[in-house]
């Protein structure tokens, strides 16, 4: 058994004295594992960092087998990454989001969308709502997509102002305004168009999403596995926190 392709690296843990177990995201056959022989040595141990970008060939007797790969860069981020606590934090919630997915499981979609999120780390007004658009993508592939497209109760596209917690769909500001307490905030760069062109996503925005998307996460994902979330968003949400209120402290007014 063999294939080869382009892949992001999600991580890799030692075993024995000299390999490690290599952990990637592929277009087409989704997150794999496989051995690299002589993965500790100075010389592969940067290559083989989260959110490198390689080409693997993976080789194996049989389908079922863990397998071997053998890697070649193609682009490296880490070291970039590794300089921001946004970019640290960004990549490693990232990886632990793609380990909710079965093993080999293809997702394309998301493959996609994780390249494009770690392309712009280093921008955290950017990065902060691809995270939370990439979460929602995340739910979707596991089938629990939310539908933030129409009002769940007038089936109006206008003004959708919140997300009902048992269906999972949007609900307009004016539908909804008797229930806001059992409602959860929309924000609207999340919502098709609602966003005015030119206008910024405010802190306030952002912490809203991830709200959103903890809740369907938790709910649909980690409880029913009877896993935590851990501390990896804590940290995200503090880091993007700490840059919004360096770079935007006009949205704490």
């Amino acid at each position: 058994m063999e294939w080869t392709g382009e892949a992001i690296i999600l991580g890799a843990r030692k075993h024995g004295e000299t390999d490690v177990i290599l952990e990637v995201m592929t277009a087409e056959r989704g997150r794999h594992l496989g051995l690299v022989r002589g993965g500790r040595s100075r010389r592969r141990q940067p290559m083989l960092q989260p959110g490198n970008e390689v080409q693997v060939t993976w080789r194996a007797r049989l389908a079922d087998h863990l397998g071997i790969f053998s890697v070649d860069p193609i682009r490296s981020r880490a070291a970039e990454l590794m300089t921001s606590s946004v970019g640290l934090h960004g990549v490693q919630h990232l990886a632990g989001l793609i380990r909710l997915l079965p093993e080999r499981d293809p997702h394309a979609r998301l493959y996609e969308a994780f390249r494009i999120v770690l392309d712009h780390l280093d921008r955290f007004d950017v990065a902060g709502p691809l995270i939370i658009r990439f979460e929602l993508e995340l739910l979707n592939q596991l089938g629990y997509g939310l539908d933030l497209t129409s009002c769940a109760a007038t089936g109006t596209r206008d003004d959708l102002a919140w997300v009902s917690p048992k269906s999972a769909r949007a609900v307009s500001r004016e539908a909804g305004e008797p229930y806001r307490d059992k409602l959860l905030p929309l924000p609207p760069f999340l919502v098709e168009g609602q966003r005015q062109p030119g206008s910024e996503i405010t802190y306030r925005d952002l912490i809203e999403g991830f709200r959103l998307t903890d809740f369907f996460l938790n709910r649909n994902v980690y409880e029913p596995r009877g896993i935590k979330a851990g501390d990896l968003r804590p940290g995200l949400i503090a880091a993007l926190e700490k840059q919004y209120r360096a770079e935007y402290p006009w949205n704490f007014d």
